[in-house]
């Protein structure tokens, strides 16, 4: 008998892959590494098994940990190439563009497998063999390919044209593929189910084996052998933020989402934000005011804070909001880019919550031969790497916005959500919650309704549904603001679900392609 629960995804097979498991009498996390494993093979521009993520998990007996399985600067005895595999590509969202760099000089240490395996290992109730199955599955037989996935193979086609092995994953026969095609990865099919039937750290050392067998210094990269032996999850304490009878669980320092999240719940708590009518003028300047005020934090010395003293981040998002960032928000009030990510949130009927989210960034282009898995480009995503490219220290642990976030009531998890979209992670996750817990919005209406993202003194925004005047006002408080007519992914992808009165329930969001599936008990 399985224990039901609910989970939103980015796509159809991802979803079915984690009902499956609570079927079977799986919790959770079952169910969401189920998913993730599933998403690796059908939401491949999105996530890989060569990429990083973040998992958030817990209930109210056990408590909630988060478990970081993000990527390590690589470099570890060695210097940096004079033949480093390095190159820009540009990536046309239609009204806006961002640049990334891809080669095998892009990829960092890569943690996903060894993280899933890990939070398996912690949290798991089912043998792995079954959670592995029903991916391992769609990659040897095939899947039909979603719209929203094609939409996106067809964005980062220079990339997935850059070698033979990744065009075969993603243009097998040698086309941009469309919606309804149907594709496979034998090779990684295969070695999932290697994975769950034999004995998984003989495959996680095989696979270790070939990143640094095709991605060290003498192939154009710089993954050593050294620094994957270095490599292990971190388990961390979560990020608790309180916000009235709430308190919102997030992805703690060093990543700089979960921070900067937290400051903007507290200028929203400080500016008394949910007086004003929801999708009015008054609403979106009042919004947006909260996200310049993050994006000036940020671009400040918040992320050097966020890895020198972390300590100070839980105390000042905690309850100790600095008053500068109510009064430079207050202030702008007067006054008035695809991120290759996906997430996925769970909560089963026990009252286990997970909420997962994944990246490979856009990908370097390169994938490990015989084992179908494209390999992350951390080390090209200026995103990530404010201080220059290649300027980590080798070994040092990588920032992130991917902010995976439970939300809370006497410790019974309310809503499980993140986001994918890069820098607009932390804008999707916080509009959802301030959606969610001050306007009080229903759960479909609060993920889907017109976002905006603010990056130093550039605004984008999104009018679909927005009451009259409030596009103008945005456009002429926020010169050069760029304006969406529709719902587009550049915002992100929030997927959510909730708990409440004994009901659960679930919101997909339709930037990307969300899907909601329920698991009857």
């Amino acid at each position: 008998m399985g224990t039901g629960g609910v989970i939103a995804a980015s796509e159809p097979h991802t979803a079915v892959a984690g009902t499956r498991l609570l079927r079977r009498g799986g919790n959770a996390v079952d169910a969401i590494v189920a998913a993730k494993l599933a998403a690796a093979v059908t939401e491949l521009p999105l996530t890989s098994l060569g990429g990083g993520g973040v998992c958030i998990w817990g209930n109210a007996a056990d408590g909630y940990q988060v478990l970081d399985f993000f990527a390590v600067a690589p470099g570890r005895g060695v210097d940096v190439p004079a033949s480093l595999d390095f190159a820009p590509v540009t990536v046309d969202f239609g009204q806006t563009t961002q640049v990334f760099h891809v080669g095998k000089g892009a990829a960092a240490v890569p943690g996903q497998l060894c993280g899933l395996l890990e939070l398996h290992r912690r949290a798991g109730r089912l043998p792995l063999r079954d959670v592995v199955a029903p991916a391992a599955a769609w990659a040897r037989d095939g899947f039909p390919l979603s719209l929203q996935i094609a939409t996106i193979v067809g964005l980062i086609a220079p990339i997935a044209r850059r070698s033979p092995l990744v065009a075969r994953l993603f243009l097998p026969a040698g086309r941009l593929p469309q919606a309804g095609d149907r594709l496979a990865n034998p090779d990684l099919g295969d070695f999932l189910h290697a994975l769950g039937e034999g004995d998984a750290d003989a495959q996680l050392a095989r696979y270790e084996t070939a990143l640094c067998e095709h991605f060290g210094p003498a192939h154009g990269g710089l993954i050593t052998a050294s620094d994957v032996a270095a490599y292990a999850p971190v388990l961390r304490e979560p990020l608790r933020i309180p916000f009235g009878r709430h308190t919102v669980l997030t992805n703690p320092p060093p990543a700089a989402g979960g921070g900067l999240i937290g400051a903007g719940l507290r200028v929203a708590e400080s500016l008394a934000l949910g007086r004003e009518e929801f999708l009015s003028l008054e609403h979106q300047l009042a919004v947006a005011a909260v996200l310049a005020a993050v994006s000036r934090l940020r671009n400040a010395d918040y992320d050097r804070r966020l890895h020198d003293d972390p300590a100070a981040i839980r105390e000042w998002v905690g309850g100790a909001c600095m008053p500068t960032w109510v009064e430079l928000a207050r202030s702008l009030r007067r006054e008035n880019a695809l991120g290759a990510t996906t997430h996925i949130s769970v909560i089963d009927s026990e009252g286990m919550a997970a909420a997962m989210t994944t990246s490979n960034g856009e990908g370097c282009g390169h994938a490990l031969p015989g084992l179908g898995i494209h390999v992350n480009n951390f080390l090209g995503e200026e995103d990530i790497n404010p201080a220059g490219f290649h300027r980590l220290v080798p070994g040092s642990w990588m920032s992130t916005m991917m902010s995976p976030t439970i939300v809370i009531a006497d410790e019974r998890p309310c809503f499980a959500l993140g986001s994918g979209g890069s820098n607009r992670i932390r804008s999707a996750i916080l509009q959802a919650l301030l959606n969610l817990l001050i306007y009080r919005r229903p759960l479909d209406e609060a993920v889907n309704a017109a976002r905006l993202h603010v990056e130093g003194r550039q605004l984008w925004f999104e009018s679909m549904g927005l009451q009259a005047g409030a596009a103008a006002a945005l456009g002429a408080a926020w010169p050069g603001a760029t304006c969406f007519e529709a719902r587009s992914m550049f915002f992100g992808g929030v997927n959510c679900v909730g708990s409440a009165d004994g009901e659960l329930f679930g919101a997909g969001d339709r930037r990307r392609g969300g899907v909601v599936a329920i698991a009857e008990p």
